[in-house]
């Protein structure tokens, strides 16, 4: 699973035969410079759905629901899950364990696939909690295998599993019945989550633990357009083959013409 927000990468995901391709509202920091998720609306996250379904083919598109787009009543929950699958998503997710078992009941019952996601919550654990990692006591580890038991009561088809102690994450696994998708919790979840431009080393305001490099692309991209800045000023670029021609008797009219 490929956590991706616009055409370009999105369709590269789906080439390299990535399962299941993620809208998610991370898209606030990485694609629109915001500190966290929280300032994320509906709106946007209709527009990166819809770039992202324009590119696969293949994958499955699970979108993610902005913050207070369903906490706030279950009406609210229906219809801004509706608008993700109207722009394109197979699927929607949205961040808690038991206290959204009755919201996911309500949006399952009307046909609408969810995926749910515990463990660090950036909606709102990071509000109260920072950035911290989940499950490392007795009673927060029952709590999240608690809540995993929930969700697939309230119908969830996976849930996603974000920074938990990779022995909670792997007893999670081993109670459900349904993928568990980790994002820094182990090797032991059915699937693993990641955003691409961590992937390939291109978003470095945010390095988490968990998030491997594949690649360093923002070098390689600095030092590109720094060769490009350099071959503009002094006329390298572009060159005889970047450019098109004139017939040459069309440019002997003309210049006679303006008389030069």
């Amino acid at each position: 699973m490929i956590t991706s927000y616009d055409y370009t990468l999105a369709s590269l995901c789906d080439k390299a035969g990535i399962d299941v391709l993620l809208v998610g509202d991370s898209a606030g920091m990485v694609m629109l410079g915001y500190e966290n998720t929280i300032p994320v609306t509906m709106d946007q996250m209709c527009m990166f759905t819809e770039a992202v379904s324009r590119a696969r083919k293949d994958s499955l598109l699970v979108s993610d629901l902005p913050f207070m787009s369903y906490q706030a009543s279950i009406e609210d929950a229906i219809n801004n899950s509706g608008k993700l699958i109207k722009a394109g998503a197979d699927a929607v997710k949205l961040e808690g364990g038991s206290i959204m078992a009755e919201t996911i009941s309500a949006i399952v019952d009307v046909g609408i696939p969810v995926m749910g996601h515990i463990g660090l919550q950036p909606q709102t654990t990071m509000l109260s909690e920072g950035y911290k990692v989940q499950g490392k006591t007795k009673d927060s580890a029952m709590k999240l295998i608690e809540d995993a038991k929930e969700l697939e009561d309230a119908g969830v088809f996976s849930i996603a599993l974000e920074m938990i102690s990779h022995e909670v994450a792997q007893i999670i696994s081993e109670t459900v019945n349904i993928p568990v998708i980790g994002i820094g919790s182990g090797v032991n979840c059915d699937g693993q989550v990641l955003v691409v431009q961590d992937l390939l080393g291109m978003y470095d305001k945010i390095k988490p633990k968990f998030a491997k490099r594949y690649m360093n692309l923002s070098e390689d991209i600095v030092n590109s357009l720094e060769d490009y800045r350099r071959d503009v000023q002094t006329g390298q670029f572009p060159s005889k083959e970047n450019s098109f021609s004139m017939n040459e008797e069309e440019l002997k009219k003309l210049r006679e013409q303006i008389g030069s």
